[in-house]
């Protein structure tokens, strides 16, 4: 048989591995490992490649520091004193509360920088909520599913982290064009979210009292002051995305360790009690946790690491062999004999979009977005612009069947059944679709804060 017909039919079994519920990461090592011994390509360049990701890609130490930092507030109680927040700020509209959660998964996003940590730490806590409060329990899940897709775009990001390795852009800029359109993304899911449960007569309304909001606002300060110090570190140069990582880990043990005592000495350790009923003294800090539990949490963010690192420097080793088949050429011909500037632009978008639909951000990052940025560029698409198209399309993916990982954690956390979710993730999509075109069409969405710009 051809060279041709053995990469194909490996190209099927592994598909058929990944329909049977086989994890990508074994599924892409199986193919990387089939099609080496087809094209001849010598197994030393698997290790080869996994070592240079874990020594040389300096940027990327961020990642794991990001994710630590997600499971420090979501333990320590910062992340609810920001859906409070939010809910004390949106709550006296139709489907408030939902929005509220929409609104509390764009704050956590802020800090912790991980979809799937956005989406697990909001359904876990609001999911509940919704449904006492008259919402549909498919809907509050799949609202936490969509939720969850602004952890990729609103700085820190840990997906922003890898293609700027990737495509050697400065991951401070990166960060900094993903503010406007994250926040655009937030806004226009609560705006599809308030026009649904208008419809349906969702969720219960509560009066919009400034001292409610005030009070709420006080009790997250903590919150505030961990996404203050990662913009403005960030934003004004006084620390890489590394450095800033490091940082807020640090922050987020200082305080879970101090609030702890403090949380205890005011009197209550139950934080399901309003903010209206606790004195400034308990909101001044939050609940805490020990230092016996910091290897836990460690742990924990030490598995989800132990994931996508390997992924990342498999998929390296997935795009060298697509690279040797030609796929770059093919891909790079069919793209830009579409025409026009709009034409390719938007014939990129929607291949990232199916990609987005079949597999994981990550490996559709490392894949296509060395074949895709220069097709942009070539044709006057600032590479920061690119970046968050591309990542607003693949973050779109989290919640499009067949893969839509949000889609499994939120069934996970929530326990509604996956297939009740997908209804209810349409009119998120829609406009999630709408968002990413006009982020596409307006450059200046992307731009607008950078320094040099």
């Amino acid at each position: 048989m051809t060279d041709g017909t053995w990469i194909t039919l490996i190209s099927i079994g592994v598909t058929l591995l990944f329909m049977l519920g086989v994890p990508v990461f074994l599924v892409i090592a199986y193919w990387v490992l089939g099609c080496s011994f087809v094209i001849g390509l010598p197994l030393i360049n698997i290790g080869t490649a996994l070592s240079d990701v874990f020594t040389d890609g300096f940027a990327l130490l961020a990642m794991p520091l990001f994710i630590l930092t997600g499971d420090l507030i979501n333990k320590s109680g910062i992340a609810r004193r920001l859906s409070d927040f939010a809910y004390s700020c949106l709550g006296w509209l139709r489907g408030g509360l939902a929005m509220a959660a929409l609104a509390a998964c764009g704050l956590f996003a802020a800090i912790s920088g991980s979809n799937s940590a956005t989406t697990a730490t909001i359904g876990s806590m609001l999911h509940p909520e919704m449904v006492k409060g008259g919402y549909d329990e498919r809907f509050s899940a799949a609202t936490a599913a969509a939720g969850g897709t602004v952890g990729i775009i609103i700085p820190p990001s840990i997906i922003f982290i890898i293609y700027g390795f990737l495509m050697n852009l400065p991951i401070s800029d990166l960060f900094i064009a993903g503010i406007i359109p994250g926040t655009l993304m937030v806004v226009g899911m609560q705006f599809a979210c308030w026009i649904i449960c208008r419809l349906n007569g969702w969720g219960y309304l509560i009066p919009l009292q400034l001292t409610r909001v005030l009070k709420t606002a006080f009790g997250a300060w903590l919150g505030f002051f961990a996404i203050g110090l990662v913009l403005y570190g960030i934003y004004t140069g006084k620390f890489s995305p590394t450095e800033a990582a490091g940082v807020t880990v640090g922050f987020c043990i200082i305080v879970g360790l101090i609030s702890l005592p403090l949380y205890k000495m005011m009197g209550s350790r139950d934080e399901a009690r309003p903010h209206t009923e606790k004195s400034y003294g308990e909101m001044l800090v939050v609940q805490g946790f020990k230092l016996t539990e910091i290897p836990a949490i460690t742990l924990r963010s030490a598995q989800i690491t132990g994931i996508l690192a390997p992924l990342i420097g498999i998929s390296v080793v997935m795009q060298q062999i697509l690279s040797s088949l030609g796929a770059a050429e093919t891909i790079t011909a069919f793209v830009t004999s579409m025409g026009g500037y709009h034409a390719v632009l938007f014939t990129s978008m929607a291949i990232v979009f199916v990609f987005g639909m079949i597999l994981e951000s990550l490996p559709v990052t490392i894949i296509l977005a060395p074949i895709l940025a220069p097709i942009a560029a070539s044709i006057g698409v600032d590479p920061v612009q690119f970046a968050v198209i591309f990542l607003v399309g693949a973050s779109i993916g989290f919640i499009t069947p067949p893969y839509g990982l949000n889609l499994y954690v939120a069934s996970g956390v929530t326990g509604v059944p996956y297939f009740r979710l997908l209804r209810y993730t349409v009119p998120y999509l829609a406009a999630l679709i709408a968002v990413w075109f006009v982020v596409a069409l307006v450059p200046e969405l992307s731009t607008f804060l950078l320094p040099s710009r």
